[in-house]
């Protein structure tokens, strides 16, 4: 696996850990501006790469009623001040084609929400921008089918992709983290990310609005970096039940640093070790001396 290219940052084997994280949606200066300040700080302090995520449009929401953000017009010009007055790279949703080419003059990395994540046009759009594209593993798909949206990015003459996984869904308003998937997609010769947030969503669990199960966040998280992960993705709000998405999933932020912190130290663990390659089915030889 080769490092990729996310603005001024390389994510990969042996850069720096990545760290995507801010809050769900735009919801006003104030909160998107002073969390992303937050988390600029705290990367300078604790050194790990930074990407600051917050939508500009929700448009897979439960209900439609519920809040989706300023839009794209107002959004990006929100994120392009953001990044003008803190020099962080940036991470935003597209859900379609025509937001790929005004999206990519701001952003660092486009992202393909999970319930798109074999739409083609759109992936192939978000690649054409010579943007990195970070495709969600949708939760109705294997790790072994997101290569063929690999391929889609690669088809575009675009290598700056990667993959985050955020669980699988078999119904019943629940999600389950299969951590076999981060080895299995990093076999593509991509990073994989791990989304620790949305992985304990409780999708449409509250009726118009879904739920969560904030509690297992650090639990799932550090999980993800004993397994391999090449980055964290987490939704950080300043007092998330007041969120206007997401609120039962988002991190408090006074609750990051202390995550991020044991998340690091894990990494640095797992680096020390050589891999295990156990040998499949077939393929094992005895080990016991004959007679």
């Amino acid at each position: 696996m080769t490092a990729i290219n996310i603005g001024k940052l390389k994510v990969g084997p042996g850069q720096p850990f990545l760290i995507i994280a801010g809050p769900c949606v735009i919801e006003s200066w104030d909160i998107t501006f002073n969390t992303a300040k937050f988390l600029s700080d705290l990367a300078n302090q604790l050194s790990f790469s930074l990407v600051f995520k917050a939508s500009f449009d929700k448009a897979n929401r439960t209900s439609i009623n519920s809040f989706r953000g300023p839009g794209l017009t107002e959004g990006l010009a929100m994120l392009a001040e953001i990044k003008s007055k803190l020099g962080v790279c940036l991470l935003s949703d597209v859900h379609e084609t025509s937001q790929c080419q005004p999206a990519g003059n701001v952003l660092d990395i486009l992202q393909i929400p999970a319930f798109l994540c074999r739409q083609t046009d759109l992936i192939a759009a978000a690649a054409e921008t010579g943007k990195a594209v970070n495709i969600k593993k949708g939760q109705f798909v294997s790790p072994n089918e997101m290569k063929n949206s690999i391929q889609k990015v690669f088809e575009q003459g675009n290598k700056n992709v990667c993959i985050t996984e955020r669980g699988t869904t078999f119904g019943y308003n629940n999600l389950i983290v299969d951590m076999r998937g981060i080895p299995i997609m990093r076999g593509f010769g991509v990073p994989v990310i791990f989304d620790a947030t949305h992985s304990v969503q409780l999708p449409g669990g509250a009726g118009q609005k879904s739920s969560g199960e904030r509690q297992y966040i650090p639990t799932l998280a550090k999980a993800a970096v004993a397994a391999g992960c090449d980055g964290l993705f987490m939704e950080a709000h300043p007092n998330p039940d007041e969120a206007k998405s997401d609120a039962a999933t988002q991190i408090p932020l006074n609750h990051v640093k202390e995550l991020i912190s044991q998340c690091l130290k894990l990494h640095e663990l797992n680096n020390s070790f050589n891999d295990i390659q156990l040998p499949g089915i077939g393929q094992c030889q005895s080990t016991v001396p004959s007679r």
